[in-house]
């Protein structure tokens, strides 16, 4: 299986991104959708964060207000690193069993969706790494248009992330969505034929098909001696 990570920072369209992949038949595990299961009432996370934060932050169902938190962690750097350190090995655990869901299906290609990719150390279980990359001015700008925010809002919510340039020099591809949506097709449409490209060897003995193989070969090597001490 060919496990690639897509990553970027907030309003620079990695979701976009995602949702083409989705649209061309790959599949793609969206830790955001992930750690949104890992807040849900009753849950370990859910339990982890009520105790760090106090009730407060709840809706009248018990369900967390997920902007209260936001504005609380995003204005805080400590209070951030302290909640994603709460959340990491519920949202770990939770893409490791879809990514496994993937496999065991057949899947030879999968699309990791992390925003923090390289701060969760993620990256290294990716490749090709893909960064939706949009310059600092553009990404503030599209930032309060879509939420309605305050300059200095979105300032601090963009802060909070590794820069985008910095994750650029990571990446092993760079889609430049500083202009059109049909630039950014253009750009996908040869991602896409990258990605796709036939699985190297080892990424081959690591699909389902490989681990068949291999269970198949063992399998009538066993048999072959069965008969052969018989």
């Amino acid at each position: 299986m060919r496990i690639v990570g897509l990553t970027g920072g907030i309003a620079s369209g990695k979701s976009t991104v995602s949702n083409l992949f989705k649209s061309h038949g790959v599949p793609v595990v969206d830790a955001d959708v992930v750690a949104c299961d890992a807040l849900k009432k009753g849950s370990g996370g859910w339990k982890k964060v009520v105790a760090a934060f106090g009730e407060e932050i709840l809706l009248e169902n018990g369900e967390v207000n997920r902007p209260m938190l936001g504005q609380i962690v995003f204005s805080d750097p400590d209070k951030r690193q302290f909640l994603n350190r709460l959340l990491a090995p519920h949202i770990s655990s939770g893409i490791f069993w879809e990514v496994v869901k993937l496999w065991l299906k057949g899947y030879k290609v999968i699309v990791l969706d992390v925003p923090l990719l390289f701060e969760a150390k993620m990256d290294k279980f990716t490749k090709p790494i893909i960064v939706v990359w949009v310059d600092p001015e553009t990404q503030k700008n599209r930032l309060m248009g879509r939420d309605k925010s305050s300059e200095e809002d979105a300032g601090n919510r963009i802060n909070a992330q590794m820069p985008l340039d910095v994750k650029r020099n990571k990446a092993d591809i760079v889609i430049d969505n500083t202009g059109s949506i049909d630039d950014l097709n253009e750009q996908f449409q040869k991602v896409l034929i990258e990605v796709s490209k036939p699985l190297t060897w080892t990424q081959f003995w690591l699909s389902r098909n490989g681990a068949l193989v291999i269970l198949a070969s063992l399998t009538s090597g066993v048999v072959l001696c069965i008969k052969a001490l018989s």
